[in-house]
Formats: structure tokens, sequence, C-alpha cells
């Protein structure tokens, strides 16, 4: 392999836009996109905010027969991939199939799908519980449905590593370049909107309890009490540099570092790991703090962890000493998929040469003394973007991009 792996394809499903161009718009509009859930009632439980894809036409994107096989994230993934292998325009058919591999992360699986069996089994037997049960539910299908939508049969995997997932995925696929392959699909799609899903993120007690969708998912503030989840996210096609040129494909940026910590055990008086992954990713792309143009935050919007980040960016950066931004707020988090999202974002960034904003947060809070861009997008010269996204049981990553030099 030469030189560092760029990313010459974007495909997003995201709550506040289908595409590349939509999803870019609404977000440096402000255009937010999180509300009350309104694929089932919520009012017998504690949060009811989300942040759904809305109108969602299945049929209008993937044949007929795909759809009573897969879950609603798995169609979403493959949308995002049909629209990122589109963007990149490599047509499949062109490659070796042994040469092209699919990476994808996932935090929870088919979990709708699951569902909608299970009150088959209970209600009417197990002669009614379709036989596409056995993959639609599974972490690693939207690798599996992607690969076989698209004859990638090559190096595949996919990363369970919840909100890191979206920076891990795209790390092993790159690894996998370095190996010889000559294109990836990676990046993460995820959502579990219903009643079995809902009740396994309300378990985590992350999630807020406000009802207002401009008060429910605040990160850095001192209101914030939570977060928002949605569903969506971002594929990528990812390709050996010189290869990707020799093919006269686009580059929206290079991957240049990227580091994963785990934190040490709660109440052990250690540091937390997201620092170190910070300083990691910085060295491994040979870039120094002042360097990095724009910080695209985790955004926890839980207290103790907001903390923990903006710690973290402080210590490297100095106080308000880079631009931060959470532009998630829009969308909610949508686990697997928030970093990859994030990832697009930072990628388009160095496209337009803007940073997009935070929506719902007046003020950080004085703990906070981070320089978090509010309210709406700020131009600046971006040619270097730190993307950072954290797991729940204490995954670190942060990845750097930058533009192709």
């Amino acid at each position: 392999m030469s030189g560092n792996p760029v990313v010459t394809g974007i495909g997003v499903t995201a709550p506040n836009g289908m595409g590349v161009d939509e999803f870019w718009s609404a977000t440096l509009e402000g255009r937010g996109a999180i509300g009350p859930i309104t694929r089932f009632d919520p009012a017998r439980y504690p949060s009811s905010l989300f942040g759904e894809i809305p109108d969602f036409r299945v049929r209008e994107h993937l044949p007929s027969r795909l759809v009573p096989q897969t879950d609603r994230m798995t169609q979403l993934a493959l949308v995002a991939a049909d629209w990122a292998l589109a963007d990149a325009k490599a047509v499949a058919g062109e490659f070796d199939e042994f040469s092209m591999g699919v990476v994808t992360a996932s935090a929870s699986g088919g979990f709708e799908f699951a569902q909608h069996e299970l009150e088959k089994l209970w209600s009417k037997g197990s002669e009614y519980v379709s036989a596409y049960q056995s993959f639609a539910w599974f972490y690693a299908v939207n690798t599996g449905q992607i690969s076989i939508r698209n004859g990638m049969r090559g190096p595949s995997g996919v990363v369970v590593t919840d909100e890191a997932g979206g920076l891990d995925a795209v790390a092993q696929a790159t690894r996998q370049l370095r190996k010889g392959v000559r294109l990836v699909v990676t990046g993460g799609v995820d959502g579990s909107l219903c009643p079995w899903g809902w009740v396994a993120q309300l378990a985590t007690g992350s999630l807020t309890r406000a009802v207002d969708p401009e008060q429910g998912y605040r990160p850095f503030s001192a209101e914030a009490d939570g977060f928002v989840p949605g569903e969506g996210g971002a594929i990528l096609v990812v390709e050996d540099r010189e290869a990707a040129k020799e093919r006269g494909a686009r580059c929206y940026g290079e991957i240049s570092g990227y580091a994963a910590t785990f934190d040490p055990k709660p109440d052990s008086g250690r540091e937390p790991g997201l620092r170190r992954a910070i300083e990691l990713a910085l060295e491994r792309a040979e870039a120094t703090p002042d360097e990095i143009d724009v910080v695209f935050a985790d955004a926890a919007g839980i207290p103790d962890l907001d903390r923990i980040e903006s710690a973290a960016i402080t210590a490297v950066f100095g106080p308000r000493g880079v631009p931060v931004t959470a532009p998630k707020t829009m969308t909610g988090r949508l686990y697997s998929g928030a970093a990859s999202l994030d990832l697009a974002s930072a990628l388009l960034s160095i496209r337009d040469q803007v940073i997009p904003p935070t929506l719902y947060v007046a003020e950080p809070a004085p703990e906070h003394p981070i320089d978090l861009v509010r309210d709406a997008p700020r131009e600046a010269g971006v040619g270097a973007a730190l993307v950072l996204a954290r797991g729940r049981g204490g995954y670190n990553s942060a990845m750097v991009v930058r533009a192709t030099q």
C-alpha cells in the first residue's frame, strides 16, 4: 500500500437527511431531527425522544425480495452502501471480487426484526417465524448483506464496540488495505426503535427524560442529563491512495492516524483513556495539536463523561485551543452509526472549509473550557480534523483525517 488510505465515497442515511447533500445542507442550516417517538406509543416509558428517519420507503431503494429478509437498520445500511459506491464511482463488477471487503460496526443488531418474529412465536407458533430470523438479528448482518449484494468476497468483518465502533470499523478497513485489499466498504448504521430495543436502551440509565426536543440532548451544558438516541449512520468507501488515483477517483481526504484505548476499572484512581487515544492518534498521524483545525466530539451528554472529554481536549489543545463541535445534537447519538457520520462530516468540513454547529447548548458550563461551535456554522480553514468516539464499557477511539495532499 502506498501512503495513507483515502475516502472516495460517502453514503449517509441520517434523521436530518438522506444522502450526502440533503444531510449536509440540513446540518449546516442547523435543522434538528429529534422528536417524540412515532413508531410506537412511548407513553409508558420514562424516555420518549428519538432521532427517527422519516418517510423511509425501502421499496424505492431496494429489490422487493430483500425487504422481508432484513431489519430496518440493514435496509438503511444497504442504501448507504449503494450511495457510497455510486459516489466513489466504484462499480463492483469492475473489481476482482476478492479484492473488495466489507467491515461494519454494530451495537445491537436487528432488534426490530427480532421483536416481530418473537411476537409471531408467542401469538401464533413457531411455524410462523421467518427463517430469516436466523441472521437478520445478528451483529454481522450488515456486513453480510452488503457483501452479498455487491459480490464482495475479500476480507470482511464486524466490530462491536458500541459508539466507538464507527471509527474502529474504518480502522480495521485500513488494515485490510495495507494487506493488499483494493477497496473496503466500511462504517456503521444502527437503530433499534421498537419496544424491546427501547427497554434495552433505557436499562443503561443514559437516556434523557426530557420531553422537549430542544432540551433533551445538551452535551457540555450545565443542564446535560443524558442523551437522545437515533437511527442511521454513514457508510464510506476507503481505498489505497495510488489505486484510487489510477482509476481517477475523487478523494474526500486521507485517514492519517487512529488509536483506541480502554478505560481502567472505575474508582481505580487511574486516568481515563480518552486523552491517551488522542495523543496516540496525533502521534501516528505525525501531527501536532496546533495542526488540528476542529474536533468532532463524542459529546455523551452525561455530566461525568462530558467532564472527562472536555478535560482530555483541554489537556491536549489547551483551554479553548481548538474549535469543538457536536453536530450529532441534531440527529441524536446513532450508536455504531454516530462516529462514522461524524467522520463523514469531518471530511465534508475539509471539502467546504466550514465547521458545522452544535445545537441546543446556550453556553458550555464553566467546567468545560472548550471553544464549542454553537448554533451556526463557522467558516474556517479546515485542513485536518480529529474525530472522537466512546463506547459503553470503556472504549475510546480517536481518528485524524486530513485533506489529500
